[in-house]
């Protein structure tokens, strides 16, 4: 029962990535998020090499996304976790410059939200699935539904 609805968190987890990351996968959508983006906070001119960066980082998520939602393995929600972790520590590290742009909180927040439920998550299934003794009150009522 926990494992499927951990199955589920890593889906949900990898839904969110693409709605908000396949539109930095092209040069033409990236235009139109920097564009809306902008409106928020404005943001400076991007020279080609960075919407290129974009569209990589943006080509790369929506492959692992898709991977995610067409075989959602709790390992793999482990490795999102790991990820998400390292993206978090980097809007951070931006979010402290004075030029920060405050829109980046609102990324970091998701980041952040989905780091600590896939990484707790995978944690409480190894638990409930060894079934080694616990003193977690979250393991044990997962494990007594299971």
């Amino acid at each position: 029962m926990f494992k499927q609805r951990y199955r589920q968190l890593v889906r949900s987890s990898a839904i969110y990535d693409l709605l908000v990351t396949a539109p930095f996968a092209t040069p033409w959508t990236f235009a139109l998020v920097h564009s809306m983006l902008s409106q928020l906070h404005p943001l400076p001119d991007f020279q080609p090499v960075h919407v290129l960066f974009a569209n990589l980082l943006g080509s790369i998520v929506v492959v692992w996304g898709l991977l995610r939602i067409w075989r959602p393995d709790p390992v793999f929600g482990l490795f999102d976790a790991i990820g998400r972790a390292l993206f978090f520590s980097w809007q951070l590290y931006y979010l402290a410059s004075p030029d920060s742009n405050p829109v980046v909180w609102l990324f970091a927040g998701f980041e952040f939200l989905f780091f600590a439920a896939q990484a707790y998550g995978y944690w409480l299934l190894r638990k409930i699935e060894s079934g080694q003794p616990s003193r977690c009150r979250v393991a044990h009522y997962f494990a007594a539904i299971s």
